[in-house]
């Protein structure tokens, strides 16, 4: 995907991945990017659970799944089919498509 110097960049760690988000982009596009580990980890639900008590550590935010956008730091959840992922979404998608 090709992308002029100007274009909406949007990063954010998930999951130990650095994800980079270059508009344009759907909203499904989005939210596959940002939630890709529900259908491409291959670790068993007992490690996933372990992996989950990790980022759940309130003193370690480096484990954090987060996403950086200019209206600051946001919290990946876990689902993407809470009313908070879904607001990402549209926030997400709104920065990448500043023009509409």
């Amino acid at each position: 995907m090709a992308t002029g110097a100007d274009s909406a960049r949007i990063t954010a760690k998930v999951h130990g991945r650095d994800i980079t988000l270059d508009g344009p982009l759907t909203k499904d596009e989005i939210r596959n990017r940002i939630w890709w580990w529900q259908s491409a980890d291959p670790r068993t639900s007992e490690e996933q659970e372990d992996g989950q008590h990790e980022r759940d550590n309130p003193h370690d935010d480096s484990r954090k799944d987060v996403i950086i956008t200019l209206g600051g730091y946001y919290e990946v959840s876990a689902d993407p089919r809470t009313p908070e992922a879904e607001r990402l979404v549209e926030l997400v998608y709104d920065e990448l498509h500043p023009d509409e």
